[in-house]
């Protein structure tokens, strides 16, 4: 019999201030009793693309297959991946008005990443109380505050 794919949970946040200008990102991934937080920041970039880049993040520090649950505030991520991101690939990489896919780079950096794993996507209210989503918000605001000289940090 197979063994069943591991249950992890993550929730992501990413953003900036101005919108684009500074930007950092977070994903904390929970296994069990075991959770992980990581960071990043980027000096010029927008809230999708640090949005984008907590998912491809959090994913990529999978090490085996896994059942995931992927928590997003970010509907352009959950839709992305639930509704279109098919139609992108079909289309080369265009969209409904045959533009090319904006964020090109991290939609497919975050497919690759999905893609050994079962990921189920939730959308999850920003700035509702949700513990874990204001907990990732806390520490993807950290990252973009403490950008300071340098210019991207990540993983923590």
């Amino acid at each position: 019999m197979a063994e069943l794919p591991r249950k992890v949970e993550i929730w992501t946040d990413g953003g900036c201030k101005p919108n684009p200008g500074p930007g950092g990102w977070a994903a904390i991934l929970r296994f069990g009793e075991v959770t992980r937080e990581l960071t990043g920041a980027e000096r010029e970039t927008t809230n999708n693309r640090m949005e984008l880049t907590a998912a491809c993040a959090a994913l990529e520090a999978l090490t085996r297959p896994c059942q995931v649950v992927l928590h997003t505030d970010s509907e352009y991520v959950r839709n992305g991946m639930e509704r279109w991101i098919k139609g992108w690939v079909r289309n080369n990489w265009r969209n409904a008005a045959r533009d090319p896919v904006k964020n090109f780079d991290l939609w497919q950096r975050l497919l690759a990443a999905a893609k050994q794993h079962q990921v189920e996507w939730l959308w999850v209210r920003g700035h509702s109380g949700n513990p874990m989503n204001e907990r990732a918000d806390e520490l993807a605001t950290q990252a973009r505050e403490g950008l300071g000289g340098g210019g991207t940090i990540s993983p923590n």
